[in-house]
Formats: structure tokens, C-alpha cells, sequence
């Protein structure tokens, strides 16, 4: 199988978590070829990276209003990376068994946003920051802890195994997460310990208004529709009610189809794919590998 349709099936079958952890990596990954460029270059890392870091200044943010995204997908070395990316991967999977891959991508982005703002509005307004020159903020954490703290209160008891640990409950490592972040307020990375806070807290928050009947973030769910459907919101007239005959047995086989046959026919495209390449395949097989390969 060419690397082409390695990518192109692993764009079909690969869920929203594993999507955004690739996006997190390939930025770090071009973020130091960057870093090296500079270096050999002697070009200021200032001038280009701060144009994607989180500023404190609101005068320098409404200059570069995309900060307040971008900057969740850069994290300052490897084992920041890693340490996010792990904590993303299990608190992604246990999130993904009570809501929808849109609304993981919700809680993510709002996370980063709010932990963004706190970060912001704690360096204009509280004296202690006063004294601080250079800072800015950079990583996912912000949007991790909102996914982390947001599945948390939805299964506060729901148990897993951590390794030398045992079980442990959810509840447990979501109390440990968010005192870890206040008990060093005043150690160190004062102004990303703010931003996760503030990811937590929307989090929390998103989860108990949504237990209580209230999307507080349907407006964003709305917008990710919107990027994903081409830029078409949908219409919200119901469309009138069409009786067809034609495809009535195409239906049938479809709701009949067992899940082992759909893996087999999977299989089956896989490893023609393998001997003969993705061009091999047929429109009909090509059009059942993305529509149903990609809906495990």
C-alpha cells in the first residue's frame, strides 16, 4: 500500500482524537524544523513564533486575533507534548463513550479559549504579574483539562486502571489534576496553572449545564457543522417527506448487513488496496471503504 492511501485511510477510519493528537505532533514537528531554520539562519525566534504563542498585551492580541487558537496546538519541548497527548488519548476515549466526536472538538477549543482569557485577564489585573516582561502562553493543556474535568463530572465513579495504581476513579484524578495546578500557582508557570484552571472550569461547567438540558456551547457545534459541511449552515425547514421504491432492497441489505460482514468486506478492500494499490478498487468499494470505514 503506497503511503498515499496509508494517509487516506487513516483519514477515513481514524477518529477525532487521534486526528488531533497527529495535528498536535506535526506542529511541534515543523515548529523546531523552524526553530532550527532560525538558528542557522540567526533570524530572532521572537519574530515569528510570536505570532502564534497566546500574547498577555490585549492590544497585541487584537492584532492577532488567531492566537487564541493557534497557540493550543504549540507546546515548548517533547515531554510537554507527551505528558498532553497521553492525558488527551485516555480522557478522549472515556469522553467519546457519553458524546459526540463535534462536542469533544467543543469542549477542546472552549477550554483553550477560556483558559486563554484567564491567562489574559490575570497578567492585566493582578499586581504580581506586574514585574513579568516576557510571557506568553502556549500548549493544549488548557483543552485537555476541559475534555479531562468535563468527563469526570459526567462519571465521576466511573473506574480506571492506572498502571502500579489499580483502579482508580475518575473523580480521584480530576481532584489530583486541578490541586496539582493551585497548589503551584505561586511556584512556577504561574500563567498556564490559570489557563488549565480555566480550562477545568469550563469543563466542569459544560458537562452540569448539559446534564441539565443546556448546550452551553451549541453555538460552536454549529460553527464546526458550518467549516465541515462546505459553509453551509443547515437549513433549518424540515425537507417534505419523499417515499422512494427504487432503493427499498438497497436499504434492507443495509440495516440486515451484520457487523462481521462489514468487517469482511473491509478486510477484503484492505487487502486489495495492499496487493494492487488504492487506484484497483472500484467506485462502489471505494465509496464503501470512506462511508463505512470510516463509521466503525
Amino acid at each position: 500500500m503506497h503511503w498515499q492511501d496509508k494517509l487516506r485511510y487513516w483519514l477515513t477510519t481514524n477518529g477525532v482524537v487521534g486526528k488531533l493528537i497527529a495535528v498536535n505532533v506535526l506542529v511541534f514537528i515543523l515548529i523546531y524544523l523552524l526553530k532550527t531554520l532560525s538558528f542557522f539562519m540567526q533570524w530572532p525566534e521572537d519574530s515569528w513564533l510570536s505570532w502564534l504563542v497566546f500574547p498577555k498585551e490585549i492590544s497585541v492580541y487584537l492584532s492577532r486575533p488567531w492566537t487564541i487558537v493557534s497557540y493550543a496546538f504549540l507546546h515548548a519541548d517533547f515531554w510537554h507534548l507527551l505528558s498532553n497527548m497521553i492525558i488527551l488519548y485516555f480522557s478522549g476515549q472515556l469522553f467519546l463513550t457519553f458524546y459526540s466526536e463535534k462536542r469533544l472538538l467543543s469542549y477542546y477549543f472552549l477550554g483553550a479559549i477560556l483558559g486563554a482569557l484567564v491567562y489574559m485577564l490575570s497578567f492585566n489585573f493582578f499586581p504580581v504579574f506586574a514585574s513579568i516582561e516576557k510571557s506568553y502562553l502556549l500548549g493544549a493543556s488548557a483543552g485537555v483539562m476541559a475534555i479531562l474535568i468535563g468527563v469526570a463530572t459526567q462519571a465521576p465513579n466511573m473506574q480506571v486502571r492506572l498502571f502500579l495504581l489499580g483502579n482508580i476513579k475518575l473523580w480521584h484524578i480530576a481532584v489530583f489534576f486541578v490541586a496539582l495546578d493551585i497548589l503551584q500557582l505561586s511556584m512556577s508557570n504561574t500563567g498556564g496553572r490559570l489557563a488549565h484552571l480555566g480550562g477545568a472550569f469550563l469543563g466542569f461547567l459544560y458537562t452540569k449545564q448539559l446534564q441539565q438540558g443546556r448546550n452551553i456551547g451549541a453555538w460552536f457545534e454549529q460553527l464546526l457543522t458550518f467549516i465541515s459541511s462546505g459553509f453551509k449552515f443547515p437549513s433549518s425547514k424540515k425537507a417534505p417527506f419523499k417515499k422512494v421504491y427504487k432503493n427499498k432492497a438497497k436499504t434492507k441489505k443495509e440495516v440486515y448487513e451484520t457487523a462481521a460482514q462489514k468487517q469482511a468486506k473491509i478486510d477484503h478492500i484492505l487487502d486489495k488496496i495492499s496487493k494492487s494499490g488504492y487506484d484497483s478498487l472500484s467506485k462502489e468499494e471505494k465509496d464503501y471503504l470512506f462511508n463505512k470505514g470510516g463509521n466503525k
